[in-house]
């Protein structure tokens, strides 16, 4: 079986694994996701979800966030962590929004990533889940050590894992293969003690079969 018909076995698998691939954080447009995504990095889903509402009953839209007193934000994402300078990068998307965007969240990967703060994990994320476009990737520390165990990549950069995926997952299936990484990295592949035995990968799992 080659990487191809391996990525193949690994969507199809995932897919009945977990059928519903949605995104775990919380929004209500395009503009909260991408603030979200950007309050997630080196944070949990879970607690970000704590901290949205209260945050997006203030500064909810790129029109009223890019007003916004950056301390006022800062006090409202304390428990995100690193809170200082993704304060510092949510006003600033959202005044570069406002600013060169028309207050509409751009739909491409070279513009989102000129937004402060916004990395092409991010930028894959509103690609697709946002404009379903095909081919996005988004390079989480889940799907890297997946696609890395599996045997699909052998890279921990996360550019790299992106550019590797693109040509072995069938495009329309790409963004939802990532979100059901996530699902499984938390239910199953779990980092320090995966449950091969549980695995409805294990058959073609590069690692489950060393």
């Amino acid at each position: 079986m080659d990487k191809k018909e391996k990525a193949y076995f690994a969507v199809q698998a995932l897919k009945k694994e977990y059928p519903d691939a949605i995104c775990s954080l919380q929004a209500q447009d395009p503009f909260q996701l991408l603030v979200a995504t950007r309050l997630s990095a080196q944070c949990t889903d879970a607690r970000v979800n704590l901290v949205t509402p209260a945050l997006f009953a203030k500064f909810g839209t790129a029109e009223t966030m890019a007003q916004a007193p950056i301390d006022e934000v800062e006090t409202l994402i304390h428990s995100c962590g690193f809170y200082r300078g993704k304060a510092r990068d949510l006003v600033g998307m959202a005044q570069k929004i406002i600013a060169e965007f028309d207050g509409r969240v751009p739909d491409t990967i070279e513009a989102l990533t000129s937004l402060p703060g916004v990395g092409r994990k991010t930028a894959n994320l509103i690609c697709g889940d946002v404009y379903h476009m095909p081919s996005a990737v988004v390079a989480d520390t889940h799907l890297i050590r997946i696609t890395n165990l599996l045997g699909l990549v052998s890279t921990k950069d996360p550019y790299k894992v992106e550019l590797a995926l693109r040509e072995l997952l069938p495009p329309e299936e790409s963004n939802d293969f990532c979100h059901r990484c996530v699902l499984h990295g938390r239910a199953v592949c779990i980092a320090r003690r995966p449950q091969c035995d549980k695995c409805c990968m294990q058959s073609v799992c590069d690692t489950a079969n060393l």
